[in-house]
């Protein structure tokens, strides 16, 4: 397909950016965690931890439904194939360290500052604490079946020259990409490609087709689905239930509700002597302003736009 048809069925970005009703029924709840694994250069169907299907083509077509911001993780352990290894100290949004990290496990207050993200830290001259970006995925010949998947993408597989792979692209420059065009991934079939010159895990990304009518209806309604937003948050070793997931209270990022404060004593009233005229008192009423801020929407359905940074 050429660059001029795969493009050229132009739909409403008013249609795109709707908020789909809430889900029943839907086929991956119940908290199971479904992901993709990337590990020895196939594409690994894991649930819960466990590795259930192997697909050993180089490619495979997918609609990315939605993305998170790029993330970082640190491990302190080496990885060892086959052994869950639980991370020390993980951020998701690249600036401070998750709230859920154990305050003995922080590597620094903030990622910038942080020994682990210098050049050298780790492998060579490579960083100890990683980029990665998560994004929620179903499978193009299985859209109907609502089954959607968890990707953790490697560095290798978000940054670099998209002219190096005659088309294929990194996500960041992917997205890029598809905004010229004015697409949204949501409404694309992508193809997946691992990079047959790399010796680690690393795909390469290109559109195939847009989506028809009934297969866009399915991608917007799993887009805001629970567990599409909870794949989002989780990191691999959450969604393998090697440590447990976030209380509700970290998982939305809520600010802790501030201690009650006593109340103050009543003062006594005055003692009125006899025959003394007391003024009526007089009812105040105290203006009350909010002054805290309201949560800003964020419209999930340009994830493109969220890539991009």
């Amino acid at each position: 397909m050429n660059e001029l048809s795969l493009f050229g069925n132009r739909r409403s970005s008013a249609r795109l950016a709707d908020i789909a009703d809430a889900i029943t029924d839907n086929a991956n709840s119940g908290n199971v965690n479904r992901r993709i694994s990337l590990d020895g250069n196939f594409f690994r169907e894991v649930i819960n931890g466990k590795e259930v299907r192997v697909n050993e083509e180089r490619a495979t077509n997918v609609v990315i439904i939605n993305a998170a911001p790029i993330s970082k993780m640190y491990f302190a352990e080496a990885y060892v194939k086959g052994k869950p290894v639980k991370p020390t100290c993980w951020s998701s949004d690249s600036q401070v360290p998750d709230q859920s990290v154990p305050d003995d496990q922080k590597q620094s207050a903030r990622c910038m500052d942080c020994r682990q993200a210098i050049k050298g830290s780790g492998q060579g001259d490579s960083k100890a604490c990683k980029p990665q970006q998560r994004i929620a995925i179903v499978f193009e010949g299985a859209i109907e079946n609502r089954e959607v998947y968890q990707l953790t993408l490697p560095p290798t597989s978000i940054f670099g020259d998209p002219s190096e792979h005659g088309g294929k692209m990194p996500l960041q420059a992917y997205a890029r990409y598809l905004k010229a065009h004015g697409e949204k991934a949501i409404g694309i079939v992508t193809e997946m490609r691992f990079d047959k010159d790399s010796s680690t895990p690393k795909l390469v990304f290109k559109p195939v087709r847009p989506l028809d009518d009934a297969e866009l209806d399915i991608a917007l309604e799993l887009r805001d689905a629970p567990d599409t937003q909870r794949y989002l948050k989780l990191n691999v070793s959450q969604m393998d239930k090697v440590i447990p997931e976030p209380l509700p209270s970290l998982f939305n990022n809520a600010e802790p509700k501030p201690e009650a404060k006593p109340e103050p004593k009543a003062k006594a009233k005055p003692k009125v002597e006899e025959g003394e005229e007391v003024e009526e008192p007089k009812k105040v009423v105290s203006k009350k302003t909010s002054t805290a801020p309201q949560a800003e929407a964020i419209d999930m359905s340009d994830i493109v736009g969220d890539w991009d940074d």
